[in-house]
């Protein structure tokens, strides 16, 4: 076993790192940019997982190129502009402003109206 799979597996996690974060993002504000990248990163953690199996099972370039392929494709997806000032940490994790609470008040992150 070459640490290509190693390389592999952690490009695989970064997949459904970014697949995770922009569905939680499209949960907090209903943006149809963020829907669509959730919707696709399905297709595209499918890929990332093809791609660790090839790597697992012999063929680690052809499963780094499956892994390499999800992430570009995954980052040309157009989203909306959601992040104005925040830190580099809170965009990391995706903190997004909700769109509207049960009231139908906007609210901050931190629970003010």
């Amino acid at each position: 076993m070459s640490y290509l799979v190693f390389v592999a597996g952690f490009g695989a996690a970064v997949v459904y790192f970014l697949w995770l974060r922009d569905a939680r993002i499209y949960a907090r504000t209903g943006r149809p940019g963020y829907r669509k990248a959730a919707y696709y990163g399905v297709l595209y953690a499918a890929l990332a997982t093809l791609g660790c199996a090839f790597a697992i099972f012999g063929s680690e370039l052809i499963g780094l190129g499956c892994i390499l392929g999800a992430l570009y494709l995954q980052g040309r997806i157009e989203r909306e502009r959601i992040w104005d000032g925040e830190s580099a940490i809170e965009r990391f994790f995706g903190a997004a402003q909700r769109s509207t609470d049960k009231g139908g008040r906007a609210t901050m992150r931190d629970g003010r109206h």
